[in-house]
């Protein structure tokens, strides 16, 4: 006879093992759908609130836009005045207006439900820390309490997959030898079934104990508004990854290639990734970014400031690297050396040599014999460039890569001598390439020099479209408004101001003198400038009123004695100054500070030092002292607050005087702007260059001496000028 192995308290304690399991694997189910759901219920209240703003500025004559003969002239009399109102008030309301009558009524209210349907479809929704409105509170709490939930969920699915299958049918098998007696008179096939499923399930169930995983899903509480909002202002990219996943038409970031062609599209999504390492979580959009450099292998990522390039650089080398490859390197600016180091430790795990400063020989060597990540900056490639023939370099990574378009210069050949080394060169500018299309295919044609073959003599103003599909397999560009739906409003502001007296005094001794460069820093020279400066005034209360919004302030200027006098205003609040001479060290400790200090504090910058290649996303609030030459240089000062991870909008403000040189560049630079926006954004390469030529500078001092000598006697001149 078959010796039975267990007894019925064995094959209980077991039985209550595999319920427990399968309870909490259905408890885990349930809740991921419950939440999700949830989820779902918040977005759909928020868009239809979000339509009806939108419908309540839509005018009724809209639902007439096909010559219908519907009688707006009549609806509009009776208080109709929009389509959101068609859309609240009943049809037979509407129908009892004289004129009106049931047909029309009917259509009116077809139409108008239509225009609903339709924007409703495509909106996409925005939440910002500056818009706590009811529905966008609910939001937030049914988000953090999906991500508050999601490990556990997730460790519910791995519970699935390693559960034992079709349990119950063992579980009654089991249970015939749960008696002792009647073990007697089980036959032999049966007990030996019994045995069977007995030692499966015990062997299925090995390691595993879901009471644990059960009662913590029993004691998920309720996650509070502030909790939520908090959550959500330091870790956004979750929150809306969580959404683009369960509401992806309201709020996909989008990975659809934006102008690559069929052909491309299908092998870049078809391309692995192996991200095992990376320390943080890639939006949509990223992940895309990241296949189409690893698919394309010699690239430009032409992102526009504030997509992420680095992290997508990140992820492509983290890839590389758990697929075998070891030896990487990245060429940069040596401003952001130390950024791209912190970068590479806090969001990855791979090891960072920074090969800069007096012993950086020895870390290249170092990097040459151990592998990693090396770190350098143009500068120093001349004197890196001596490797062995066979050496190879996984993957080259050239940051702020504008500065090599041009192929005579030796920083080019620097660069392009180091990629004989490597099979994949990735080159990342944020900046358009904002020069002529020669120059652009010439920067290209470092990567892939057939594709630039076939670009050249392509007119980008005509053929925008067909010039972006012929570098398409080579440069790769997408803006915020492709990708970020859910960025916060970027808001600015022409802060006008009227000159005091002193102002105007030293602004025409300025203009007199024929100095262009004191011409610009108008309210800026006054000998009492904290107390007589039109410009100050309004810097300080824009800065008492971020303070008083929780916000933080970045100061841009140009001039260095004008960012020391913004210093001297702010005394503590200002935790430093950025400029040209500030080590690459001193600056991240600079900005480290700045993060971690509280609402009010004011950091300053030199703008062409500040404005590229940080992230400050703990500043909402930008002020730029004066115009700049060229609207790109203003355009990545304000990327340094307004990129992903900001959650609140972003304040612009210019400070401009009335009645001086401001208003004629700030003409210039509008008119520059619409250039830009006419041919750089639509084909990712203007046609001329768009800063401010000395000609225009001289044009523009001799108009403004002329303009002065015109306004004033020579007597008060002398006056102001002795």
């Amino acid at each position: 006879m078959i010796k039975r192995e267990f007894g019925q308290s064995e094959i209980k304690v077991l039985t209550s093992r595999v319920q427990m399991a399968e309870k909490t694997v259905k408890d885990g189910e349930q809740l991921d759908t419950d939440l999700q759901r949830n989820v779902i219920n918040a977005v759909d209240i928020a868009v239809d609130r979000e339509c009806i703003e939108t419908l309540k500025t839509i005018p009724v004559e809209e639902i007439n836009a096909d010559k219908s003969g519907i009688r707006t002239g009549v609806l509009k009399d009776n208080g109709i005045k929009t389509v959101y109102d068609i859309i609240k008030t009943e049809v037979w309301k509407i129908a009892s207006i004289y004129g009106i009558g049931d047909n029309m009524a009917a259509r009116c209210k077809t139409i108008a439900n239509r225009i609903a349907g339709d924007i409703k479809k495509n909106k996409k929704i925005r939440i910002t820390s500056d818009d706590r409105t009811k529905e966008n509170t609910q939001l937030v709490m049914s988000v953090s309490s999906y991500l508050k939930a999601n490990n556990l969920i997730e460790q519910c699915k791995e519970l699935k997959e390693r559960l034992p299958k079709d349990t119950d049918d063992d579980i009654k098998k089991m249970k015939r030898s749960s008696n002792g007696i009647k073990w007697f008179f089980v036959p032999e096939k049966k007990k030996i079934e019994a045995i069977d499923s007995y030692n499966r399930l015990l062997g299925g169930m090995a390691g595993i104990d879901a009471a644990p995983l059960y009662n913590e899903l029993r004691d998920i509480g309720k996650v509070s508004s502030d909790e939520a909002w908090d959550d959500f202002s330091v870790n956004s990219v979750a929150f809306f990854n969580a959404l683009e996943k369960i509401v992806p038409k309201h709020f996909s970031s989008g990975s659809d290639g934006y102008g690559l062609s069929t052909e491309i599209l299908e092998k870049v999504e078809n391309t692995e990734l192996n991200l095992d390492g990376l320390k943080c979580t890639l939006r949509g959009y990223q992940v895309w970014g990241v296949k189409y450099i690893l698919r394309q292998k010699k690239v430009l990522l032409g992102d526009e400031m504030g997509l992420g390039k680095t992290i997508q650089a990140l992820a492509a080398i983290i890839s590389l690297r758990n697929a075998g490859e070891d030896h990487f390197l990245v060429i940069c600016p040596a401003s952001v050396i130390i950024n791209w180091c912190r970068e590479i430790e806090s969001k990855s795990d791979l090891k960072v040599t920074k090969v800069h400063g007096t012993f950086k020989n020895e870390a290249f060597n170092h990097w040459k014999n151990n592998g990693g990540v090396a770190v350098t900056n143009y500068e120093s490639l001349s004197e890196l460039l001596e490797l062995e023939d066979y050496f190879r370099i996984s993957m080259v990574v050239v940051d702020e890569a504008h500065y090599v378009k041009n192929p005579s210069a030796k920083r080019s050949r620097n660069v392009m001598d180091i990629c004989k080394h490597t099979d994949r060169i990735l080159f990342m500018t944020g900046t358009p390439i904002e020069n002529n299309v020669s120059e652009m295919v010439g920067l290209l044609g470092c990567l892939q020099p057939d594709v630039a073959e076939k670009a050249k003599g392509v007119s980008t103003s005509a053929y925008a479209d067909h010039f972006k599909e012929r570098i398409s397999p080579v440069y790769y560009r997408r803006k915020r408004e492709d990708v970020l739906a859910e960025l916060p409003e970027l808001i600015q502001m022409q802060e006008w101001c009227e000159m005091t007296r002193e102002d105007e005094a030293q602004y025409i001794r300025d203009v007199i003198g024929g100095n262009f460069m004191d011409m610009r820093r108008v309210s800026f020279r006054n000998t009492d400038y904290m107390n007589t400066s039109s410009k100050i005034m309004r810097l300080r209360e824009i800065a008492d009123l971020a303070c008083g919004d929780g916000r933080k302030i970045l100061v841009f200027s140009f001039f260095l004695d004008t960012l020391e006098k913004v210093e001297r205003i702010f005394g503590p609040l200002c935790v430093g100054v950025i400029n040209g001479s500030v080590p690459p060290a001193k600056r991240q400790e600079i900005i480290d500070r700045f993060d971690s200090a509280p609402p009010g504090s004011v950091l300053a910058a030199q703008i062409q030092s500040g404005g590229t290649g940080l992230n400050i996303q703990t500043a909402s609030v930008v002020i730029i002292c004066e115009p700049q030459y060229k609207p790109s240089v203003e355009n990545q000062a304000i990327s340094r607050a307004y990129r992903m991870g900001q959650t609140r909008n972003v304040l612009v403000h210019r400070l401009l005087c009335t009645n001086t040189i401001e208003e004629r560049i700030m003409q210039i630079l509008y008119n520059k702007q619409e250039e830009f926006n006419t041919f750089a954004d639509e084909s990712s390469a203007a046609r001329q260059d768009m800063e401010i030529d000395s000609n225009t500078i001289n044009n523009i001092m001799e108009e403004e001496i002329r303009r002065i000598r015109e306004k004033y006697s020579e007597d008060q001149i002398k006056l102001l000028t002795c």
